[in-house]
């Protein structure tokens, strides 16, 4: 992994020193949206924070059928095909703790998370967000602040330990969850507060405590990052935009902490000077999901539009009644968040800012239309007009010779064009030069 963390903490004391520079971490596992980041990072030249979540990535598969190793083996297979050297490449878990066995007891959930970050740690990744605030199956809720910190002590000394036996650069950490759940708000909101600075400080001093009583008193100054909600967050059909002026307390809390910065979770959806301003205050790691795949989906349903049209009915892919078949007739990763009429639970499915939608494509149904899409189009190259009718700015990029004209690199610059907003943001400029 090189030095890659020194980078990483590198930028972090950049921050801290007055740069309004930050990065902001790819959250997804679909090979197309890790692609399209591993491309970006290659023409700017700079490093990509790519994480996997406890959900998506663990030891037993999760819903992309893939372990640590198999994720890591995966993008490092992309970035060696791309050009962009390994070390560019940072590699983080997200909520890392006992997220995915919550209907198991406490304990046996606890073992089962040591598991996981062992997992991650073993297989390179050295940014680890412990994340032990769910209650299990039989715990109080909501889980107390000293038992949260408790927990995720008790993980970072399994991290700690494996990364003694595997070697290479010690990991950081990042401590803290948003409010509401990862993946976008389930219900309005009205009701979404932004964090307060005394339950900021309350976060960081139990954790603290908790490190000091677990004996990892040498390990607290690698906690790079508290997690907070800034006052940004997305449900189906809505964003709550950031405000600064919410923010300005806690913005000016981790003033007071060294070697502390923010990361901010369900950044998707904001404009690019919202993410200006979340780097400027000090929410100097901006989250990205499934704003990414949302983007994917855009393209995908417009390819399959173009294709219905190009094509003949029974040459058509038909991605989006295959995606609507397999959806219904495998509904446990939407149907406890979408409700109301047949039709609202339609428009729900398709179209959804929290994109339920990412959890399908890698069923084989599904993943054999997206290829008789891509294949129909490639046989039978559509013509500009119909391409500018639904992807324009994709047009008007292969009208200037910027694009390849191949639906692929379509769909791989419509995710791109999230990933700059971003990017930008991100990125400290002098004189026009990024550094």
């Amino acid at each position: 992994m090189g030095d890659t963390m020194q980078s990483l903490l590198q930028l972090i004391r950049r921050h801290k020193s007055g740069e309004a520079v930050g990065i902001y971490s790819v959250c997804s596992a679909h090979p197309w949206v890790l692609e399209s980041a591993l491309c970006v990072a290659k023409e700017r030249k700079t490093s990509v924070l790519i994480e996997a979540t406890s959900n998506q990535v663990n030891q037993f598969g999760g819903y992309t059928g893939m372990q640590p190793v198999q994720f890591r083996d995966a993008v490092w297979q992309q970035a060696d095909r791309i050009g962009l050297p390994r070390d560019r490449i940072w590699l983080g878990g997200d909520h890392l703790g006992p997220n995915a066995w919550q209907d198991h007891p406490a304990e046996e959930a606890m073992k089962l998370a040591e598991t996981l970050v062992h997992d991650y740690v073993a297989a390179g990744f050295r940014k680890i967000h412990l994340d032990c605030s769910m209650s299990c199956a039989d715990d109080p809720i909501p889980l107390g602040d000293k038992e949260v910190a408790v927990r995720a002590a008790r993980l970072c000394q399994v991290a700690e330990r494996c990364w003694q036996q595997v070697g290479g650069e010690p990991p950081v950490y990042v401590i803290g969850t948003e409010v509401p759940v990862p993946g976008g708000a389930k219900e309005a909101l009205a009701g979404m507060q932004v964090t307060t600075p005394q339950a900021a400080a309350t976060t960081l001093n139990v954790h603290r405590q908790a490190w000091q009583l677990a004996g990892l008193e040498q390990v607290w100054p690698r906690v790079i990052a508290l997690v907070v909600q800034p006052g940004v967050e997305f449900d189906h059909h809505h964003i709550e935009h950031y405000q600064p002026k919410r923010a300005a307390a806690l913005s000016k809390y981790i003033e007071s902490q060294p070697y502390l910065v923010y990361e901010a979770h369900s950044t998707d959806y904001q404009t690019a000077q919202a993410y200006r301003e979340l780097v400027r205050d000090h929410f100097a790691i901006l989250k990205v999901g499934p704003a990414l795949t949302f983007a994917l989906r855009e393209a995908l349903f417009a390819l399959d539009k173009i294709d219905s049209e190009w094509n003949s009915e029974q040459q058509a892919a038909h991605l989006c009644a295959t995606l609507e078949q397999v959806m219904l007739e495998q509904p446990e990763h939407w149907n406890r968040y979408y409700h109301g009429t047949p039709q609202q639970q339609f428009i729900d499915r398709q179209y959804s800012l929290s994109d339920r939608v990412r959890y399908y494509w890698p069923h084989p149904q599904v993943q054999q239309a997206v290829n008789t899409l891509m294949d129909n189009l490639r046989r039978r190259p559509v013509s500009l007009s119909l391409l500018s009718q639904y992807l324009p700015e994709q047009a008007q990029a292969v009208n200037a010779g910027r694009l390849d004209n191949d639906p692929h690199a379509w769909v791989l610059d419509k995710i791109r064009s999230v990933l700059l907003s971003y990017a930008q943001a991100c990125e400290f400029e002098v004189q026009g030069a990024l550094v």
